[in-house]
């Protein structure tokens, strides 16, 4: 092993998902890999931060988040999320949930430590945990439902458990953590006296009358659980890299002693426009859920029609899709055939898994692209049949 990187790049590659996007690109292939919308961020949001640039919010703000964000941050926790939280206090204003991640991880994480984490995951995750010099313990979401074993989660907490992480709705699955499943984590973390991270990304991103559930607002959970979440997908800006962790004081000044030496603020001008849009009606946000309503709808026909097995998700903007009947070697060469020969991009279903096997017969497609985008992968997709004949 080279002695002149660190070993702990050795345990994990660059994103999958992000490789998708870079190949999607220079092929012409329909992306539909890459979790970030292909239509634009709503008019009025991009209008307030062309004021803020206006009006002069271009230097540095206050490291752990301007004033006005964080208000309308803990607002929102407190109403939608039923957090007690204090916006000078408890709210931490990261450059992307992807650094609430990892500050919040390094935060808290000391030598021999270990992390408690569902799979299939988010592929940041366990990266983000041997990043942070813990030990990543895997969990199974067992299919047709990605449910939890009881008994397995159990097992998999110590003494040496610092943390367990929660993604609800779940990327890339879409579904959503019960409140039984989020009461059995709670209870684990109270009796092994564990922190519960959790990525509540999609919060807003749910339908068939689901409701969102912050395992924060639990009983005995309000000073072990690190709630972490964003503007990116909500809004549609996931280049502005906007988001948030809430946590107890004692855990926040923690988390802000990292957030400062890793990337000292996110970016002024668009922390105001990030006050506005926290601040848009309960309109905004019932036209979002009948909007990928709709676009889960048209995706789930077309990959249907196709032949693939489908995972109907509960919440954010993915769809699992079975490729085992198909004939491919793995899941890679599904994802490569569809690249190639049919010209969509999807995510290989392994990638997800610390057991590789499980996600063999797996691909991930995203819905977040606009109705004209999901129109062209559905024409291509319709050849896959013909295709494969070939």
């Amino acid at each position: 092993m080279p002695t002149d990187v660190s070993h702990k790049t050795h345990f994990f590659t660059e994103s999958v998902i992000r490789e998708m996007t870079r190949r999607a690109l220079a092929c012409g292939a329909v992306n539909l890999a890459q979790g970030f919308p292909d239509f634009a961020a709503p008019a009025e949001l991009k209008d307030a931060a062309k004021r803020a640039i206006d009006e002069d919010y271009n230097q540095y703000a206050i490291t752990h988040g301007a004033p006005n964000f964080r208000r309308a941050i803990a607002e929102k926790a407190r109403a939608y999320n039923h957090l007690d939280c204090d916006p000078d206090l408890n709210v931490t204003v990261t450059c992307g949930a992807t650094e609430g991640m990892i500050a919040s991880l390094l935060a808290v994480i000391n030598p021999g430590d270990e992390v408690v984490i569902f799979e299939p995951f988010y592929e940041n995750y366990g990266p983000d945990v041997i990043i942070a010099g813990a030990a990543p313990r895997y969990v199974t979401l067992h299919e047709p439902g990605f449910t939890i074993d009881s008994a397995e989660l159990e097992a998999a907490f110590s003494e040496r458990t610092k943390a367990v992480i929660i993604n609800t709705p779940h990327n890339p699955t879409g579904k959503i953590f019960s409140r039984a499943e989020l009461e059995l984590i709670a209870q684990l973390c109270r009796r092994f006296d564990t922190l519960a991270i959790t990525d509540e990304i999609y919060e807003h991103i749910i339908y068939d009358g689901n409701r969102h559930l912050s395992i924060g607002s639990l009983e005995g959970m309000r000073d072990r659980t690190i709630t972490i979440s964003g503007l990116s997908k909500t809004y549609s800006i996931t280049g502005w890299r906007l988001a948030y962790v809430i946590a107890c004081e004692r855990l926040t000044s923690a988390i802000r002693k990292v957030h400062d030496f890793l990337t000292v603020g996110a970016p002024h001008p668009l922390q105001e426009a990030g006050a506005f849009a926290l601040q848009l009606p309960a309109s905004f946000y019932a036209q979002l859920q009948a909007m990928y309503a709709h676009k889960r709808e048209t995706l789930l026909a077309a990959l249907s029609e196709t032949g693939l097995q489908c995972r109907r998700p509960a919440g954010a903007y993915y769809i699992m899709a079975d490729i085992g009947h198909l004939g491919f070697e793995d899941d890679f060469a599904a994802a490569e055939f569809l690249l190639g020969e049919v010209g969509v991009a999807a995510v290989p279903g392994s990638s997800f898994y610390h057991r590789a096997e499980l996600g063999r017969r797996l691909v991930r497609f995203t819905f977040s692209k606009s109705d004209e985008t999901l129109s062209r992968a559905a024409e291509r997709l319709g050849k896959l049949k013909e295709k494969l004949r070939r």
